[in-house]
């Protein structure tokens, strides 16, 4: 079980890290400067890197805006999600809408963004909230369909008023699929962050990236790509262990 757990993961990242060096060393015969690409050089820069604030004060900026952008993509798609499938008219006249918007990819909305809230945090946090919403969305009318209609007529023969019967009865069934979305949502809006933070914007780890390129601080650069790597992984492992003790606990 332990091997499983444990053993089979470190199997894995050890045979990318022997990959990761056998494509640097392949490299390195024609491009010298691939070699500030390789994994110890980016071990050491990223234990460097830790040590001082800038890239602590990258992170939390970072970690702000995703949260920002999910908060906006939460109190939009959840709302929508009960009306899309609450209500068949309105699935009917939104749902090609929306469709159309999810298959449109957030970066394509860089410049109108730009011109329209300037520069700084505001577009970068409505292209993370726009990546976002269509999965918290979708999953939250997912949740609305499949709910046992008799917890409906209980609460209609209560007398429970339609906002009563939202908040006490349709979003505590539908939590496990809201999670869902969320967990999906962090994923895409962990994607777009990095170049969204590309515009305009003079701190993050999107900022960083474009800064350590023109530093020439190749190691850098790669270090701070095995960080978002973590940072992800760890953003991701906590929505899943929300969504497992809800599950287990919630209900």
């Amino acid at each position: 079980m332990a091997l499983r757990r444990f053993g089979l993961p470190l199997l894995g990242f050890a045979a990318a890290l022997l990959l990761w060096q056998a494509g640097v060393t392949a490299l390195e015969k024609d491009t010298p400067i691939a070699a500030a690409f390789a994994p110890l050089e980016a071990g050491r820069a990223l234990v460097q890197m830790l040590q001082g604030p800038d890239i602590w004060r990258d992170i939390g900026l970072s970690l702000r805006r995703v949260g920002y952008g999910l908060l906006a993509a939460a109190l939009i798609g959840i709302p929508l999600g009960v009306l899309v499938g609450s209500s068949k008219r309105f699935a009917a006249a939104a749902m090609p809408l929306f469709q159309l918007l999810r298959m449109v990819s957030p970066l394509s909305w860089m410049p109108l963004a730009v011109m329209t809230l300037g520069v700084g945090d505001a577009p970068v946090y409505f292209l993370l909230a726009f990546a976002a919403v269509w999965p918290i969305l979708l999953n939250t009318a997912t949740g609305v369909a499949r709910l046992d209609p008799n917890w409906l007529l209980l609460a209609r023969s209560l007398s429970a008023t339609r906002a009563e019967t939202v908040l006490r009865v349709v979003l505590p069934g539908i939590t496990a699929d809201i999670l869902t979305g969320v967990r999906l949502a962090i994923g895409i809006i962990w994607i777009v962050l990095v170049p969204a933070e590309m515009l305009g914007v003079s701190a993050g780890l999107g900022y960083f990236i474009l800064d350590a390129r023109d530093r020439l601080a190749y190691n850098e650069l790669m270090a701070a790509i095995v960080l978002i790597g973590v940072l992800g992984f760890a953003l991701d492992w906590l929505a899943r262990a929300a969504h497992a003790r809800w599950l287990h606990t919630g209900r």
